[in-house]
């Protein structure tokens, strides 16, 4: 698996814009007319004088380039922006749909899907860059990154949206491998279906957290059951965390609601209260 090929300069500007918040890639569009503009209105070189040819030649195309550039760049940066600004609505209501309907995952396509995934790290506390979208498997689809606490660092997420069949033991691999040549703190694999017995085995024990389509809803409806229940989230007992609440899947206390770390996806934390 390798990350996504190197775009040119206008694709890289814009692509900036839109992994920045919409209101920091409207300022980099003033920012860079205002310092362009002031350099395109500088005057030329009145005459070349001996000697001073490297400097008549540089400022030359200094000159040339804050001509054109006064006007490109912004643009480039406000087209960025405004898509920053469309992704950033689309996700929240992604996230919103995912809330109230069983079969939204289903119903979205893989660049819908993506969007969810880093909507959902976005609000576990994860500063979150889209890696850019090239296709239906373009390799690392999400970086994240945590600026403190416990597993500062960043983290490799890579998004299969299949429907039907599991997720196997290679991509969980290959992703392993550009963990590892990146120097990632970790790794997520989020599916909207389910991982087979291999690949669970491979990354157990591994700073690689395989997260299923029902791992991902649960996730997600416990976020909302936070909030609209009336009840006052908790912190964490153990890392000071908020919780969130969840539902016991077996054991004893199946059925029952509890509250969970919202960190237990990142770094595992088990802390849980009871529900009052």
């Amino acid at each position: 698996m390798q990350l996504r090929e190197k775009p040119g300069l206008p694709s890289a500007l814009i692509g900036l814009a839109v992994r920045l918040p919409w209101w920091l890639g409207l300022a980099l569009a003033v920012i860079s007319y205002a310092g362009l503009h002031h350099l395109a209105q500088k005057p030329m070189p009145a005459a070349l004088q001996p000697g001073q040819m490297g400097s008549f030649l540089l400022s030359a195309a200094t000159h040339g380039l804050a001509l054109a550039g006064q006007y490109l760049l912004p643009v480039f940066f406000a087209v960025g922006a405004l898509v920053s600004a469309f992704r950033r609505g689309k996700a929240v209501r992604l996230y919103s749909a995912a809330t109230t309907r069983a079969d939204a995952l289903g119903r979205m396509s893989w660049q819908e899907f993506e969007i969810l995934v880093g909507e959902y790290f976005r609000r576990q506390g994860f500063g979150v860059l889209d890696n850019g979208g090239g296709g239906a498997d373009g390799g690392v689809d999400v970086v994240l990154h945590k600026t403190s606490g416990k597993g500062k660092g960043s983290y490799l997420v890579q998004c299969k949206h299949w429907r039907a069949l599991r997720v196997g033991v290679q991509p969980v691999r290959e992703l392993y491998g550009v963990m590892a040549a990146h120097g990632a703190a970790g790794g997520f694999v989020v599916t909207s279906g389910d991982f087979t017995e291999e690949a669970v085995r491979f990354a157990d024990g591994l700073a690689l957290t395989l997260i299923n389509g029902k791992t991902l809803m649960r996730d997600i409806q416990a976020h909302k059951a936070s909030g609209p229940a009336g009840l006052s989230a908790p912190d964490c007992p153990l890392c000071g965390a908020a919780m969130v609440l969840r539902q016991a899947r077996s054991g004893a206390t199946a059925g029952k609601q509890f509250w969970g770390c919202s960190r237990y996806a990142q770094d595992r934390c088990r802390g849980t209260r009871e529900v009052d």
